[in-house]
């Protein structure tokens, strides 16, 4: 199955057909509630019974609105697909009755023009499955890069200093993960990416955690220890005042290859055929250097 990215905007795939299609899948609703629990996990709220107020990009039909809901904090969700919110606005509607504080508000916006809120206002935000959008034009007039600076540039505004921010997301190659991580260190956020289950091809779920303390490192995975996209131990960190980006020394050695003497003579052998000029054998070819420089 191809990518949802690739067949156009989200305003477009996520028609009212699809966005019932998906409202109405126990399968999806299944895993949009167990991501949107974990991210709120790593949020680290503070356990004192206050109620928060959480923004909820790309909120979809409402499900993970519902879960902060059940979690006790109120929220205010913004998604591209007007099909989308329309579900949401039906489940605001019949959980009503409860009259509970905890319910939350929907806004038509798309993420990837800025957004729209006064600097301060939320203790904390969660995303789940819409930042990859952002790598994706559908115009000529968009740029993945521009736009994931407006949206990161207005995220550090809207939030107040010492929140966080947990975003979920599907990158579709190593390079994307470290685009979206360059223009989130570029505002001013640290922070790092999270992978749970980084060995499995379904369960593997990537999370970008922000916050303000640059001394903040990524917290650990459900495995146990710190991952990322590029591998277990390193990976890619989100820092505010170095941008610096860390690759996995496993990655790199893998990328180079280890190359034998004889595979080395085979090649030149080759290219000797091909009536290419190489470089004479020696004592030297093929050893490896005791030490770095």
């Amino acid at each position: 199955m191809s990518r949802p990215e690739l067949t156009g905007s989200a305003s477009v795939f996520y028609n009212s057909k699809e966005a019932r299609k998906y409202d109405s899948s126990s399968r999806m609703v299944g895993i949009q509630r167990e991501i949107t629990n974990r991210a709120l996990e790593l949020l680290k709220i503070p356990d004192d019974n206050k109620k928060r107020l959480l923004l909820d990009i790309g909120c979809g039909s409402g499900l993970s609105g519902q879960v902060i809901s059940e979690h006790g904090h109120m929220w205010i969700g913004c998604d591209v697909s007007r099909d989308m919110l329309d579900v949401a606005n039906e489940r605001l509607q019949e959980d009503d009755h409860d009259a509970q504080d905890g319910l939350g508000d929907l806004m038509h916006h798309d993420m990837g023009t800025g957004l729209p809120f006064r600097a301060g206002t939320f203790d904390g935000c969660i995303s789940i499955s819409a930042l990859q959008w952002l790598c994706y034009a559908n115009s000529s007039s968009q740029v993945p890069r521009h736009r994931l600076m407006r949206f990161f540039s207005s995220l550090y505004q809207v939030l107040r200093r010492g929140a966080r921010a947990v975003l979920q997301f599907y990158p579709e190659t190593a390079e994307q993960a470290i685009l979206i991580s360059e223009c989130a260190a570029k505002v001013g956020f640290a922070g790092g990416i999270v992978v749970d289950y980084p060995n499995s091809a379904k369960a593997k779920k990537h999370y970008l955690v922000l916050s303000f303390d640059r001394s903040t490192k990524p917290p650990a995975a459900l495995t146990g220890s710190e991952t990322s996209l590029l591998g277990a131990g390193d990976g890619v960190r989100v820092d505010g005042d170095r941008n610096t980006k860390k690759k996995s020394k496993h990655i790199r050695k893998k990328r180079g290859g280890v190359k034998t003497k004889e595979w080395i003579m085979k090649k030149k052998e080759t290219q000797r055929k091909k009536g290419k000029d190489v470089r004479k054998d020696t004592k030297y070819t093929g050893r490896k250097r005791p030490t770095k420089f």
